[in-house]
């Protein structure tokens, strides 16, 4: 006779959020069967590191919020989402042994708890989300559930491993540079990063950091109906996405039409990638095709040059120093070398040597590339508009644990073990576009290759209805890790 926790298991949320509306189980029930599966099985993947399962049971057992996923059992990383009461580290030590519980929510996890969920506790990230893998000093690497040996990704690499593992049907996950793809791809899970100003940052965050929030899971109904239920700007937000003409679930089983796809399958400036990538880029090329769209080899000029990365880096370095500021105010004294991880410490070290021109002229150069990459999906006279670019999401399937360790002899190493891993993610945080990875594709050693769809700036129904066309001809939803 199977458990709840079994029976459950591999049920999306939109499923489980129908058991409950039913009557069928109550959340408390379906907490208990995730905490469980949390207990037994997450000691092989240490992605679940912060818990509150009283506090959980407390909020399962009390009147919940009537949203799509009223008593779904939810995990939020452990990166800039406060939820009152609660601790945060930013998979940051110093912050950590502080325990600071936070004194609000962030407006996008009340947004969660309007939708219902019922929030047992934190993922595992890399020290403020800087390094496509999660492995921080502060809690210990978290593994793939496909192969233990090798990393989920980064930074929302607690989420994804939490997921793919069946613990939660569905968790939050945020992108500052590929952190909802990247884990996505490695586990074998829908990633979709959304518009920039699509969802809001507020209360303490902007737009201009380049991240987004949303979520991984297992259907893209989940992440399609999790989108419906928590877009739309806050309270002093100045990048507003325009909003749809329609719910993003009525998009699921539409005809797109025929579309003109752009494939890139190799780096656009860089080594060459790994074989599996170039052919999960290539295979769903020839699947589209053969669902009607018309396919070419293209891509934005914008993205062969290789000084976009560096002003990236420029402004990513920034931001760590902005972050870093930050909590030294939450913790009470400044910050030393030994309260940062080496890579971090070196950036925010970095960037004390930018002036504020040195600063302004990385954001003029991030919105010349901003345009000149959203111009591809616009057209000019010369070229026609392209609808979609499909690439990999990665340019290698799941490196293994210990890859991006911080070494003191080079400082930098892990962001320079990085740029080569991520090669096709970052310039769509800079040009704010939409984008998806889709898990269309595993290794013959059972790994999964992710594949990332991105279309034109506002155009998430776009990818809905084409990642809705694929998720029908090549289902994924089956396909479960054996741990």
């Amino acid at each position: 006779m199977t458990s709840l926790a079994d029976d459950t298991r591999w049920l999306d949320a939109t499923d489980q959020a129908a058991l409950v509306a039913s009557g069928e189980v109550h959340p408390t029930e379906l907490l208990e069967a995730a905490i469980e599966r949390i207990e037994r099985i997450d000691p092989a993947l240490n992605s679940v590191v912060i818990r509150w399962f009283d506090h959980a049971r407390e909020v399962a057992a009390g009147p919940l919020p009537d949203g799509p996923f009223r008593g779904v059992p939810f995990l939020l990383k452990d990166l800039w989402a406060a939820y009152e009461g609660q601790l945060l580290s930013n998979g940051n030590k110093a912050l950590r042994a502080a325990a600071v519980p936070s004194p609000g929510d962030t407006t996008l996890v009340g947004r969660f708890r309007a939708a219902g969920f019922v929030t047992a506790g934190r993922t595992n990230s890399p020290e403020f989300g800087s390094l496509p893998t999660t492995e921080p000093e502060a809690w210990g690497p978290t593994r793939n559930p496909w192969n233990t040996d090798h990393s989920p990704g980064g930074s929302s690499g607690g989420s994804a491993a939490a997921v793919a593992a069946g613990l939660v049907p569905i968790a939050h996950a945020s992108d500052g540079g590929g952190s909802i793809r990247i884990p996505a791809s490695c586990c074998g899970l829908v990633g979709l990063k959304p518009s920039q100003g699509r969802i809001t940052l507020g209360p303490y965050r902007d737009e201009s950091n380049l991240g987004v929030e949303l979520c991984v899971s297992r259907s893209l109904r989940d992440t399609v109906r999790l989108l419906d239920a928590v877009r739309g700007p806050g309270v002093g937000d100045t990048v507003i996405a325009p909003p749809p003409a329609r719910p993003y679930v009525d998009e699921l089983g539409v005809d797109p039409g025929r579309l003109r796809i752009g494939v890139l399958d190799h780096h656009p400036f860089g080594p060459a990638i790994h074989p599996e990538c170039a052919t999960a880029a290539n295979d769903t090329a020839a699947l589209l095709e053969s669902l009607g769209h018309h396919v070419e080899r293209a891509y934005p000029d914008a993205m062969k040059n290789p000084d976009f990365a560096k002003k990236f880096s420029a402004l990513w370095s920034t931001n760590m120093g902005m972050g870093l500021v930050r909590i030294a105010e939450t913790i009470g004294r400044e910050l030393t070398v030994d309260d940062v991880e080496l890579h971090n410490w070196a950036q925010s070290e970095f960037a004390k040597h930018f002036t504020a021109v040195d600063y302004a002229q990385a954001l003029a150069a991030n919105v010349t590339f901003r345009r000149a990459v959203q111009q591809w999906w616009v057209g000019t006279d010369d070229q026609p508009a392209f609808d979609l670019l499909v690439s990999p999401t990665l340019a290698e399937p799941p490196t293994r644990i210990g890859e991006f360790a911080n070494d003191p002899d080079a400082p930098m190493a892990p962001m320079v073990r990085s740029a080569r891993y991520v090669a096709f993610t970052p310039a769509f945080n800079s040009s704010g576009q939409p984008a998806i990875s889709l898990p269309l594709h595993w290794t013959p050693e059972g790994l999964p290759v992710g594949v990332q769809l991105v279309a034109a700036y506002g155009r998430e129904d776009v990818l809905v209805r084409v990642a809705g066309q694929l998720e029908q001809a090549r289902p994924w939803i089956d396909r479960r890790p054996s741990i």
